[in-house]
């Protein structure tokens, strides 16, 4: 007689204390990583810089027009035109050496966090195969 597995949805999925608590600990060390710490002094000078709040400001508005053109006025020679003013500000703040500082600085962390998942990935990849009584498969050319 089998005994049915428990199913879990991703919805429903209730992740143990233990595993929580880790998972807390793990991204409290993660916000004392140099990638975390470059990360908020890059984001202070995007905050105090006024070209930049500039910028930013001025591509929010106009991505509000947009919207307001395509939607309620329906009028597409204007959306052309905004789409085209907004590529001109996006272009202008990507001059700006600050700006390439601190995406650099969100595709370090990015980096950082995908190793981590990476690495537990593969670490219970290898216990389960191990646990089922299989040899777990190599992870380079030379094993």
């Amino acid at each position: 007689m089998s005994h049915p597995l428990e199913e879990f949805s991703v919805r429903d999925l209730i992740v143990r204390d233990d595993i929580l608590a880790k998972t807390k600990e793990l991204a409290d060390l993660l916000s004392t990583s140099d990638e975390v710490e470059t990360y908020r002094k890059a984001e202070k000078l995007i905050q105090q810089n006024g070209q930049v709040q500039g910028l930013i400001s001025s591509i929010k508005k106009k991505q509000k027009e947009l919207v307001a053109f395509e939607t309620t006025f329906k009028n597409a020679q204007m959306v052309e035109k905004i789409e085209n003013e907004i590529k001109e500000l996006e272009e202008e703040l990507d001059r700006i050496p600050i700006v390439n500082q601190f995406r650099q600085t969100q595709d370090d962390i990015n980096y950082l966090l995908q190793m981590v998942v990476s690495v537990i990935r593969d670490t219970l990849s290898e216990k389960i195969a191990v646990q089922a009584g299989t040899e777990a498969p190599p992870t380079s050319c030379s094993d």
